[in-house]
């Protein structure tokens, strides 16, 4: 017995008797297979009738495209799914998902298969069924490649919609745009914003933000990223857990320090947090053993040090305007003892105080500001928000 020679990937040679027998009979196919969609699939059922026309409309053209496929036995591919079934694609997409496309597709397959065999002559039965079953096959992958360029498309246009609130809120654009650009994107938390703000990787594609803003919607109900220059930036909101979100998505940014700032209103108030990390990311340089990922609130001297005009306001108005105002000689302590070199005994004989008092002062200056003059770090930020102060 010799082996069969292998299938050629092109449209199925039939006889011109089946082919004139196909193309007359091409309506009372198409009122079959329609008939067909309305038993078999429920929710076709459920469309508009000007839904259903457009989708009979594309059973009438595919019928019509088996016909052309036919015609030309030496073809090796199959026309483009645009000029086989004109908008047909268009409408398709508008009206139904990828997976109901697919549905669509098997039901009319289903319904040729019952009806045009027996139409066929004997010898051309099993070739038409074969020349079926190939067609609907490429019509298959054709529509899927179809929705799959369409969501590509639509990818890039959102991420070019995020791209452009990322900017809104960094650059402190109206509220009304930034909350029209947030409701463009899908933004749906009305309180609580964190912005999280590190070096961008070097494949920073489509794909990659795809990857990334679904890490994020694990711990985040919103989350929005985008690149400014070569600076990774995300807005998130309704974030549960923050501190293990942060610490599984910080592989996806570059190697340098990962800076995030909190802020309790919407995120069309949020242009002061977006600029505390923003800002906060170049002064973390200034801090070699900072943590990774840092609070921009944990950068206020370094952020000062940038010209951060609200990293100077916090530092004044946060420690010292309120030791200057706590009188009982704290802010004098406090003063003594960083200009002492952390020296309890030398900051005593200065003030013409005994030690503890000194350090009975130093812990309400902690109880106050909430920063420790004991700890070298607090210390810095008291000793920067003194001289804030005073200039």
């Amino acid at each position: 017995m010799t082996a069969s020679a292998p299938i050629a990937p092109g449209p199925v040679p039939v006889s011109w008797e089946a082919l004139e027998i196909l193309r007359s009979d091409a309506g009372n196919l198409t009122n079959e297979v329609n008939g067909h969609l309305e038993e078999t699939l429920t929710w076709y059922r459920h469309l508009s009738t000007d839904e259903r026309a457009s989708l009979r409309l594309i059973a009438q053209r595919g019928i019509g495209g088996l016909v052309t496929w036919l015609e030309n036995p030496s073809s090796r591919s199959l026309p483009l799914v645009n000029e086989l079934l004109g908008h047909a694609p268009t409408d398709l997409m508008r009206t139904i998902s990828l997976q109901r496309a697919l549905q669509l597709i098997r039901s009319i397959v289903e319904a040729v298969e019952q009806r045009l065999p027996g139409l066929m002559p004997l010898k051309d039965q099993q070739l038409m069924l074969e020349a079926v079953l190939r067609y609907s096959r490429e019509v298959a992958f054709a529509i899927a490649d179809v929705y799959a360029r369409a969501a590509e498309s639509r990818g890039a246009w959102d991420s070019r919609l995020e791209a452009l609130l990322v900017d809104a809120v960094l650059r402190g654009e109206p509220a009304e745009q930034i909350a029209s650009r947030a409701a463009a994107v899908g933004w749906r938390s009305h309180q609580g914003v964190v912005v999280v703000v590190g070096e961008a990787p070097d494949q920073a594609d489509a794909v990659f933000m795809s990857q990334l803003r679904r890490q994020c919607v694990r711990f985040a109900a919103d989350a929005v990223v985008g690149v400014q220059g070569d600076r990774l930036m995300l807005l998130l909101g309704g974030t549960t857990d923050l501190a293990a979100g942060l610490e599984r998505i910080l592989p996806r940014f570059g190697p340098g320090q990962v800076v995030f700032s909190s802020f309790e209103g919407s995120i069309s108030q949020a242009h002061k947090s977006a600029l505390a990390a923003f800002t906060g990311f170049t002064a973390s340089q200034a801090w070699t053993s900072a943590p990774r990922p840092v609070a921009a609130e944990d950068l206020l001297p370094e952020r000062a040090l940038c010209g951060d005009e609200t990293a100077k306001s916090v530092l004044k108005t946060v420690i010292f305007d309120v030791l200057e105002a706590s009188g009982n000689g704290l802010l004098e302590t406090v003063t003594a003892y960083l200009e002492a070199g952390h020296s309890l005994e030398a900051t005593a004989r200065e003030l013409f105080v005994h030690t503890n008092t000194v350090r009975y002062r130093l812990r309400r200056v902690t109880d106050i500001t909430g920063w420790d003059p004991v700890v070298p770090r607090d210390a810095y930020v008291l000793q920067t928000a003194l001289a804030v102060g005073r200039l």
